[in-house]
């Protein structure tokens, strides 16, 4: 073929729509930005210790390549609209509760933790991680092409205004929850009801509610929920994986291969560390809030936590009926339990 200017400029044009029509790649040198939206308030202690330590990591281990935006909760969506988002595209990432998502998926109530199931952390750490009890909700996240990771595992303990003293203080009482825990607690016979984190301070403070769970001693110390709620209830209600990243899957994809691997390697370790970091720190919360607030810790009546015990039982089955994977993970837990003389199997 002969060549000519025009011949030359037509290739151009040609090579440069061709270009514009490509999906766009992701180069090793590019820096990328993601928007983060969190359910955390930013006077959330896991809003700092957890989702600030990761967008330093992860600007530190790509040479400052994926950069991550953060927003608190209430910032862009409400907390039950995040994974929705993520979902779309909407948002690169977010942090959730699998609270907020239990109708969309099934084992997520099981990953949020049963009550009255786990006594120790290390346990439910050891369920989801070794059990394969993580890879049941990984693949169903996939089917909405969201990347689900567990953020970290710690127990969930209520704070009240004032003590329970008896069955019928325990039915007339207002507590703030959410997810598995909130039918749980209803079940139990108290009235419970989800309320924001942002406005959940106003609530106790104005008696909207009586009680409250966010998190244990660290997150209603962080939330200032002492000033009016200085009664903190053991044991806790559940212990489970309560909080978690969920990451659009296309906005992953599209990362360099090494850098995929690093996000994950890096939310993977800080699963662990802030698992164990986050024990050590509930006990000398637990001190400041005694010393600064008067907290005192209390035990509910032994009538109540036998309520509470007997629809527990009957939520575990209520779980395992959501489906097939569902009830997997559920006969893997009473199994385990069995294993270390929790239940009888």
């Amino acid at each position: 073929m002969k060549y000519s200017l025009r011949t030359g400029i037509s290739l151009v044009t040609a090579g440069l729509l061709a270009a514009t029509l490509l999906p766009a790649q992701v180069t090793a040198q590019d820096t990328i930005t993601w928007r983060v939206q969190s359910h955390w308030p930013s006077a959330s202690s896991s809003y700092s210790d957890s989702l600030e330590t990761l967008k330093e990591l992860l600007a530190e281990r790509t040479d400052g390549r994926l950069q991550l935006e953060l927003h608190e909760a209430g910032s862009l969506f409400g907390s039950g609209e995040i994974f929705g988002a993520v979902s779309r595209g909407v948002l690169d990432m977010g942090t959730i509760s699998p609270a907020y998502e239990m109708d969309r998926l099934s084992t997520a109530g099981v990953v949020y933790g049963l009550p009255n199931a786990f006594k120790n952390v290390w346990e439910a750490a050891y369920f989801y991680k070794q059990m394969g009890i993580e890879e049941m909700i990984q693949e169903e996240a996939a089917e909405y092409d969201v990347y689900y990771a567990i953020e970290k595992v710690y127990p969930t303990e209520m704070v009240l205004k004032e003590p329970v003293e008896s069955m019928d203080d325990f039915e007339s009482l207002n507590i703030r929850s959410s997810g598995i825990l909130q039918t749980f607690l209803t079940e139990a016979g108290a009235a419970a009801s989800m309320i924001p984190g942002e406005e959940l301070y106003q609530s106790l403070q104005t008696g909207v509610v009586g009680g409250a769970h966010w998190g244990a001693v660290q997150g209603a110390l962080s939330m200032s929920l002492y000033e009016v709620a200085p009664y903190h209830v053991r044991p806790p209600l559940n212990i489970g994986g309560i909080d978690a990243y969920v990451i659009s899957e296309e906005s992953l994809n599209e990362l360099p291969e090494e850098m995929q691997e690093t996000v994950k390697n890096t939310i993977e370790e800080q699963f662990w560390r802030r698992t164990n970091e986050y024990i050590y720190l509930e006990q000398r919360a637990l001190e400041i809030a005694r010393a600064e607030h008067g907290v005192e810790v209390i035990q509910l009546p032994e009538e109540v936590r036998a309520r509470m015990l007997e629809a527990a039982q009957s939520m575990w089955d209520e779980e395992a009926a959501k489906s097939d994977r569902a009830a997997e993970a559920v006969e893997k837990m009473r199994e385990f339990l069995a294993e270390l003389g929790y239940v009888e199997q």
